[in-house]
């Protein structure tokens, strides 16, 4: 099993919206993905509310059955559509692929 998880930190204003707006607007696009993506088995995206210097605002967390499971989601049509206003509106970006064995 693979996990992939992304943490972003998002601009303060971007695409019209204040950060808290683009948050929800982010969870709810990844949340789309649920059940469309052919491998992926889980998909949860969550918002930070601790909102410490060392936290990052919105959470990826998701699991698939295996490398090529993740490769079909990162080339996804519905995947690459939503890429754009997340680049948009990140300041920062950390990813972690891990295999569980």
């Amino acid at each position: 099993m693979i996990k992939h998880i992304v943490i972003w930190r998002l601009k303060d204003f971007a695409e019209g919206n204040q950060k808290e707006v683009n948050a929800a607007i982010v969870k709810r696009k990844l949340e789309s993905l649920s059940g469309r993506i052919p491998g992926m088995s889980l998909i949860e995206a969550g918002i930070d509310f601790s909102r410490s210097d060392s936290s990052g605002d919105i959470v990826l967390y998701c699991e698939f059955s295996g490398r090529d499971a993740l490769d079909t989601y990162q080339k996804h049509p519905e995947h690459v559509a939503i890429k754009d206003f997340i680049g948009n509106v990140t300041q920062e970006r950390r990813v972690v692929d891990y295999e569980q064995s």
